[in-house]
């Protein structure tokens, strides 16, 4: 079994959309309101508004996307004028993590697994 989807309900597909083409650098065509795939590869990554008006976002779900080097990223997204909640930090498993948050609220945290330095 593996993810298929990770949908993220919203009340403005258009908006919400826009900020992960820019955050992936990815123009899937569509200007659909209701609903976009972003990424379709093994999982898919999908904006969608079901109808139901949605309050604030409290945090219960982060996504994470595995990039190649999060100190380009941080970079990147700094110029882009994204708010960025934690920067790269590294992990005590390993992993090099920064967070930030998307138009909705929701928790994104981009991760590379630098290469173990030899001592």
């Amino acid at each position: 079994m593996k993810v298929g989807e990770v949908c993220l309900l919203t009340n403005d597909v258009i908006r919400l959309s826009n900020f992960y083409k820019i955050l992936f650098d990815i123009d899937n065509g569509s200007d659909d309101n209701n609903h976009q795939f972003i990424i379709s590869e093994d999982t898919t990554l999908t904006v969608y508004n079901d109808g139901i008006e949605r309050e604030a976002n409290l945090h219960n779900i982060c996504i994470a996307f595995t990039v190649d080097d999060v100190d380009v990223e941080f970079k990147r997204l700094k110029a882009l004028g994204i708010q960025i909640i934690e920067p790269p930090t590294v992990r005590p498993w390993g992993a090099k993590n920064m967070s930030f948050l998307d138009p909705d609220n929701n928790l994104i945290i981009f991760r590379c697994f630098p290469p173990k330095i030899e001592q």
